[in-house]
């Protein structure tokens, strides 16, 4: 039977403390012990299914991780407090002092940053290259490199990366493929395409709702627990643990993500169509004009479609901003980063969510200043919406 993600997390099935159809939420920070043994044991991770401390883990945190191994076909998963709380443990419990990364060039600012500006100090060094050229990537592979690192749909040109090419030379040359799947929840599948981690801000749309912030590590269960050993893990000695009340609530919210995410999808593939008709310079991998459309289709779930984001230069950073002000006070979506919201939100991410990345480089890897990153909402009438974002945009002058 073919996989599906949306059915995998549908078979799982919970009950709460006292038969509630919602699992109980585990409020306490610390645990009790019936016997000192059982205590010694759990420090050793001997004591399966006994709980020690909320950094360690919790109940209502297994059950949210659980349910995303599900979605994305791994062994396990572990969840965090936020994407960067995911992401950055990865990448140092897999390369240490005086190893290499290779990256993708256009990732999300803050994974740049990291890897830019702060992995160096621990004598760590990274390659940024363009990700959608392989033989670019096998280039840039040392002897000291222990990682590729790529988004499935980068943050903000939405390139694709090549999954099943990136798998083949991870494993030509022993390496571990790390895969930020935040852009395409449910569309892309990296682990069933060859990833070896798969990583998610859940903040985004797996939440949807704008009020949490979380993370996801999905994995091995060997990798897991080297992530959480109390030792030398990374997720468990950096801390960033997600809480109780925050994994009970993302749980909730993923039980809907199949359904968000083909209006997302139905909604951002309609104005890519009709803003490329009209002669706007629109990047979607949902259209045949994207350069990675058809890689895209061999790696995609169909029924999710291609996904919430699109982009499209207004000309200028100017003409970017007066758009968005107006359609915001139109009430077409908010001014505002981050993505996966029943609203549209748009922005502006050579000055906001990749103001991280030098301008130069910014420019050479085709981020200009008029980009506008669309994360398309729920609109019940898209018709509606283009209609009304047109008008926006003959105002502007953009149109």
């Amino acid at each position: 039977m073919k996989f599906n993600p949306a059915d995998k997390i549908q078979d799982l099935q919970y009950f709460g403390e006292f038969g509630g159809v919602n699992p109980s939420i585990s409020d306490s920070s610390t645990y009790t012990f019936l016997s000192a043994k059982t205590m010694f044991d759990t420090f050793e991770g001997n004591a399966d299914g006994c709980y020690l401390y909320s950094r360690h883990s919790t109940p209502s945190n297994l059950y949210l991780g659980e349910a995303l191994a599900a979605m994305e076909g791994t062994e396990t998963a572990n969840v965090a407090a936020s994407g960067m709380g995911a992401i950055t443990p990865v990448l140092l419990q897999l390369v240490g002092v005086g190893e290499h990364i290779v990256s993708s060039r256009t990732i999300y600012g803050g994974t740049y940053a990291f890897l830019k500006n702060f992995t160096p100090r621990l004598g760590i060094d990274t390659s940024f290259v363009d990700i959608t050229k392989l033989e670019v990537v096998e280039a840039a592979i040392t002897e000291k490199t222990k990682v590729l690192y790529c988004e499935s749909v980068s943050n903000p040109l939405l390139e694709v990366a090549d999954i099943k090419g990136l798998s083949e030379l991870a494993k030509k040359y022993n390496l571990k493929l790390v895969v930020d799947n935040t852009f395409s929840p449910l569309s892309i599948s990296p682990a069933k395409l060859g990833a070896d981690v798969v990583v998610h801000s859940l903040t985004k749309f797996i939440n949807g709702s704008s009020d949490t912030v979380g993370g996801v590590v999905c994995g091995t269960q060997d990798f897991i627990n080297n992530l959480r050993n109390v030792n030398d893990g990374a997720s468990m000695l950096l801390g960033s643990t997600m809480d109780s009340l925050r994994a009970s609530s993302i749980l909730k919210n993923l039980r809907t993500l199949h359904i968000r995410m083909k209006q997302h999808s139905f909604n951002a593939t309609f104005l890519a169509n009709k803003f490329e008709a009209d002669g706007l310079k629109t990047v979607y991998p949902g259209l045949k004009s994207h350069p990675s459309h058809e890689l895209f289709k061999s790696m995609m779930n169909v029924e999710y479609g291609f996904g919430g984001m699109l982009t499209i230069d207004a000309g200028s950073l100017e003409k970017a901003n007066e758009l968005m002000e107006l359609m915001q006070h139109k009430n077409l979506g908010y001014l505002a980063v981050s993505l996966g919201f029943y609203k549209t939100l748009f922005s502006a991410p050579g000055s906001s969510t990749s103001s991280e990345i030098p301008e130069e480089e910014q420019k050479e890897m085709g981020l200009s200043d008029g980009l506008i990153r669309f994360s398309i909402g729920l609109d019940n009438d898209i018709e509606r919406t283009y209609a009304m974002m047109k008008t926006c945009m003959k105002e502007v002058g953009i149109l």
